[in-house]
C-alpha cells in the first residue's frame, strides 16, 4: 500500500461518507478506496467539460 492510501480506511472509518457505514469501509478492497475517495473530492465531476481544458471550437 502506498502511504497516501493507507490513511483512507482510518479517515473513512472515523468519518463514513453519507450512506456507508464505518463496517462498509473496512470491507473495501485497496482498489475501491481509492476509487471511493477520488469520486467524493472530484469537483463537479459529471459536468459536460469535466477534464476539458483549453479546447475551442472555431
Amino acid at each position: 500500500m502506498k502511504p497516501d492510501i493507507e490513511e483512507l480506511p482510518k479517515r473513512y472509518t472515523d468519518n463514513p461518507p453519507e450512506g456507508l457505514t464505518s463496517k462498509d469501509i473496512r470491507n473495501m478492497s485497496e482498489d475501491e478506496l481509492p476509487d471511493m475517495d477520488y469520486f467524493l473530492n472530484e469537483d463537479d465531476l459529471f459536468a459536460d467539460e469535466a477534464g476539458v481544458k483549453g479546447f475551442c471550437i472555431f
